[in-house]
């Protein structure tokens, strides 16, 4: 792939990616180096909440970068106790830390979990997670995954991370030891396949772990910051976690994440946690222009709405084409097929002309969406329409 006088070989290979160049991006639109126009319902995997380019992250950007990019996280800036207390102020958790990815806060979290599993509970260290989970890519944050073959992918794993079952809480009862610290896991698990916590399970989990005196922390990174009509997943439920994890969207495409906790459970001292661009202002600034936009009124009760409507459209596909279902909360939600086709469509979507598509296939049996939280209803028709063709003309599996 040629990119002006640039060969992309000089990249290094991690994934498979297709012999177009993005360009530019404009909402729910993305457009190629050749000007064709991609329906985009993946969103760089939930992260550009408010869609691509939007005017209120210019603007952020514009401002902060003409007065302050990065003193060093050794000092206050504006932007940070802004963002941080407003994060403090609309959730139930007191002390905020911030990063630049999900899994780099996920590994927080971890670290968190086990300074005060050292410091309160005789050296507990294990957390329990789910299989299918997703967390991260670092070290720790793939052992915490249940995602299948990373036991065995970068071995030896970071011990200490017992799996359960999503939704059933005698699994989680097993697994509790007077080396149980934690339970973390997604209020929907999205790389597994948008396979929701159900209420009654998130709360018969905080029920739990507090009779044992064990931590329980959600991982928002990808439920976070509406995603799912409520600004946090697990406020559905009525729950009040220990610890928690932002990222994705907080940024709305910006490289940032952050970990709430509890006063209670905040146990770190100097030294133990940090990073060179934790809570720069340039990156806290559009925090800031995101959440307020999230925060506005009505902006919320109208992603329920949309996300009521697009799971009426994909039903409405599962009866004219016999698929299986459709599942999901808010924004995120999966389309459930009869076969195991799920990457060819994704692959057909985005060669579709015209108009390409652009779709995820976290299981072959299953097509995973998360448009901008703004998405309009006709976008969602127009993907509607272009998927119900697709349905047809690419072969079973």
């Amino acid at each position: 792939m040629q990119y002006g006088e640039f060969d992309a070989n000089s990249l290094m290979y991690i994934t498979n990616r297709p012999e177009l160049v993005f360009v530019r991006g404009e909402g729910s639109w993305l457009f190629d180096a050749q000007d064709k126009p991609y329906l985009d319902f993946i969103q760089g995997w939930a992260v550009n909440c408010l869609g691509h380019c939007p005017g209120e992250i210019q603007d952020a950007l514009v401002q902060q970068a003409r007065q302050l990019i990065n003193p060093s996280p050794a000092f206050y800036n504006g932007p940070m106790i802004e963002l941080a207390g407003l994060l403090t102020r609309h959730s139930s958790f007191d002390r905020v830390f911030f990063a630049n990815t999900g899994a780099e806060a996920n590994e927080g979290a971890i670290k968190l979990a086990r300074k005060w599993g050292r410091t309160h509970k005789n050296g507990a260290y294990e957390i329990i997670t789910f299989d299918h989970s997703f967390h991260g890519r670092t070290l720790a944050t793939m052992s915490a995954s249940g995602k299948a073959g990373w036991d065995t992918l970068f071995a030896p794993q970071v011990p200490g991370f017992p799996k359960a079952e999503l939704n059933d809480l005698e699994s989680v009862k097993a697994l509790i030891t007077d080396k149980t610290v934690a339970v973390m896991l997604e209020p929907v698990q999205g790389e597994g396949g948008v396979i929701p916590a159900t209420v009654e399970f998130l709360q018969g989990l905080r029920e739990l772990t507090r009779a044992h005196n064990v931590l329980l922390i959600t991982d928002e990174v990808q439920t976070g910051m509406g995603r799912t009509g409520r600004l946090l997943g697990h406020q559905h439920s009525g729950i009040e976690p220990d610890i928690m994890t932002l990222g994705k969207g907080i940024g709305g495409g910006v490289p940032l994440a952050a970990l709430l906790a509890r006063e209670e459970v905040c146990c770190f001292v100097p030294g133990d946690q940090g990073g060179t661009y934790n809570g720069n202002p340039l990156m806290s600034a559009v925090g800031v222009a995101v959440l307020r936009r999230l925060l506005a009124p009505g902006f919320l009760d109208q992603v329920t709405a949309t996300g009521n409507y697009l799971a009426e459209c994909l039903n409405g596909l599962v009866a004219k084409h016999g698929l299986v279902g459709e599942r999901g909360v808010g924004l995120l939600r999966a389309l459930i097929l009869d076969d195991e086709r799920g990457p060819k469509l994704v692959q057909a979507a985005l060669e579709h002309a015209p108009t390409g598509l652009l779709l995820n296939s976290p299981r072959p049996n299953l097509l995973r969406f998360m448009p901008a939280l703004n998405v309009t209803r006709g976008e969602i028709d127009r993907m509607i329409t272009i998927l119900d063709h697709l349905l047809v003309s690419v072969p079973r599996a």
